[in-house]
């Protein structure tokens, strides 16, 4: 059994009592929407918290949960610790009750994503093996599955491939596995990037995968540069995107809200691209382009 103590607080309290609720012995703490907020474009490097927020500590079985709130209390004043709440937890093997929730899907006509312990009957399906981790990136969300659909139908045979923010390595795998002759995967995260070499490996494309940070990325040119980050970086990274797409090259970028399509386009519009109608799906949306010749 895990112990959970709950405290909502005002955003600029929350790193503190985080920093609190570890030095009390919490195995872990976590951050949760108090006021139905939401927070689409948080700077890349921060921890987004909200103007009310949740604090989470998670804490072995019998720890003294009272003494823990009376020396928080003390600390940063009771008025300004609201809702405490407690919560017992049975042990579970969490990364399974996960993948409970976590079914192969297909994105478009043959490309599949397949969590360990299931299988595809299509005997023509090009099927990725992976599962949830710590690097965001499982085909769930609609910006990844819109990528995921142009990967599929576009013919990807000996094309070079650039995925920048590549999180869990789904697009790139995802373009390996479509035929593509070598990918570079970009990521600020070092998590993404040992997610990445082992669903590279996993999945058998590891030779045809190479993981960089932007500082350390080759020169090269691509064939097909693939973006799923957010509208304001994708259009600061508008030039180094374009420098790394060959003269008549694609690129396909994602993690747009609705709202902001017509000015991400126009930006990539003004580098050099001639700008495709933009794909939406459930308020988000997908851009693609081809670099003027």
């Amino acid at each position: 059994m895990w112990q959970q103590l709950m405290v909502t607080v005002d955003e600029d309290l929350a790193e503190d009592v985080s920093d609190a609720l570890m030095d009390a012995g919490a195995l872990s703490v976590s951050f949760l929407d108090a006021g139905d907020q939401p927070l689409f474009e948080p700077p890349p490097g921060t921890t987004p918290v909200w103007a009310q927020t949740r604090v989470v500590g998670l804490f072995e079985e019998g720890g003294d949960l009272a003494a823990i709130r009376s020396v928080l209390g003390g600390r940063f004043g009771d008025e300004r610790l609201r809702d405490w709440s407690e919560e017992a937890l049975a042990d579970q093997v969490w990364e399974r009750t996960w993948l409970e929730h976590f079914r192969p899907m297909r994105f478009g006509s043959r490309l599949w994503v397949c969590p360990t312990g299931f299988t595809v009957e299509d005997t023509d399906a090009v099927v990725m093996s992976l599962d949830p981790g710590l690097a965001f990136g499982t085909g769930t969300h609609p910006t990844t599955a819109l990528c995921l659909e142009w990967l599929d139908a576009a013919d990807l045979h000996g094309a070079s491939v650039l995925d920048y923010g590549c999180g869990s390595g789904i697009l790139g795998i995802a373009a390996a596995l479509l035929g593509a002759a070598g990918v570079h995967a970009v990521d600020i995260d070092p998590q993404a990037l040992a997610a990445t070499v082992e669903n590279a490996r996993k999945n058998r494309v590891g030779d045809r995968i190479e993981v960089a940070s932007p500082g350390e990325l080759a020169d090269f040119d691509s064939d097909i540069a693939l973006a799923n980050i957010l509208a304001n970086p994708l259009m600061e990274l508008a030039d180094t995107l374009r420098s790394r797409v060959r003269p008549g090259g694609r690129i396909v970028l994602s993690g747009i809200l609705a709202e902001q399509a017509d000015a991400v386009a126009s930006v990539y519009a003004r580098k050099g691209f001639e700008m495709e109608p933009a794909v939406f799906r459930e308020g988000w949306v997908r851009l693609a382009g081809v670099r003027r010749t």
